[in-house]
């Protein structure tokens, strides 16, 4: 039994349980006869990567953390020596092994945290002058090689993280859509294009031709940043009239729904689409509130009603096509 069919089929398992059609205690039983719970070998397989995947992870942190806290005990060629040499071995160990194995993509997991930690000794030691984007910058560009040869989502998205984090460093300092969404939420709007772009990629490729890509936990980690940054983006509009533009709300309109067609008519992912229920919900609230800010307490409770009839409403519809698929 494929994924899609077992998600299926414990989908409908539950639903005959909250329908009264399996007796009370029943449930696990029905669920081992349909063969849609994980076995013990499928539990083995995911600590097995859970572990190797931790493991690396916390390598590369205890190096950091050590020589960050040790750094007036230790001297230049110390601190130096010990971001360097767990980079040359990992490299000597990735070379025996290959980048195709899952140890090798956890050794490049770990070398581009490690990456990273080398960049920020190297401008605390020189005093360069750079700004603190252009670490992160140098960070993304430097680590690309390896995250491009590893085809390994969670590299990616480590990847865009810290390609985020030179974003927002860079559109907090120079503010290059202040112009033309106002100077209180360029940083948002920034940020929501970066992941944005990012979310359009991966899903063409993923479709395309690197079917690795495919793993929809990472997309939909993507796709919540770009929502969630999208709609913190339009909620100065709302609130702050000194900033308030003609921009916003449209881009705004337009994004969810480029979204409902791309997620509703073509991929079908229902994550998605809840993603932009809630973003409809925070904002429409967001507009009520400011709307009735300064009436009497019986407003709010109409708000809340409100949210709760939009919740409601956004959760039947959301099941329904969540039940489309089903024979």
């Amino acid at each position: 039994m494929n994924r899609h069919s077992s998600h299926s089929a414990r989908r409908e398992i539950l639903d005959w349980a909250d329908q009264g059609l399996i007796r009370e205690g029943r449930l696990r039983e029905a669920m081992q006869t349909a063969e849609v719970l994980p076995t013990p070998a499928a539990w083995r397989h995911f600590v097995d990567r859970l572990l190797l995947f931790a493991g690396a992870t916390m390598l590369a942190t205890a190096v950091i953390f050590f020589f960050a806290f040790n750094w007036q005990a230790l001297d230049r060629l110390a601190k130096f020596a010990l971001a360097e040499i767990p980079i040359v071995a990992g490299l000597v160990f990735l070379w025996r092994i290959g980048v195709d194995r899952l140890a090798g993509k956890a050794t490049l997991l770990a070398l581009s945290l490690l990456t990273g930690a080398l960049l920020a000794l190297v401008g605390q030691t020189y005093q360069t002058g750079a700004d603190t984007f252009e670490l992160f910058a140098v960070w993304a560009v430097a680590i690309l090689p390896w995250t491009l040869i590893a085809r390994f989502p969670a590299l990616w998205i480590l990847w865009l993280i810290v390609l985020n984090l030179a974003t927002l460093l860079y559109a907090t300092t120079f503010r290059p859509f202040a112009l033309l969404f106002g100077p209180s939420d360029e940083t948002m709007w920034a940020l929501f294009v970066v992941n944005t772009v990012a979310l359009a990629g991966w899903e063409s490729l993923a479709r395309a031709r690197l079917p690795w890509l495919r793993a929809r936990w990472a997309t939909r980690l993507i796709a919540t940043a770009s929502v969630g940054f999208l709609t913190a983006a339009v909620l100065p509009a709302i609130f702050d009239p000194l900033h308030r533009n003609l921009a916003s709300i449209p881009v705004w309109l337009v994004s969810l729904a480029a979204a409902y067609a791309v997620y509703r008519r073509r991929l079908k992912d229902v994550y998605v689409l809840a993603l932009g229920v809630l973003s409809a919900i925070v904002v429409i609230s967001a507009v009520l509130t400011k709307v009735f800010g300064s009436a009497e307490g019986a407003a709010f409770l109409l708000i809340g009603l409100l949210v709760i009839g939009l919740s409601a409403a956004g959760g039947y519809w959301l099941k329904q096509v969540a039940q489309e698929d089903e024979p």
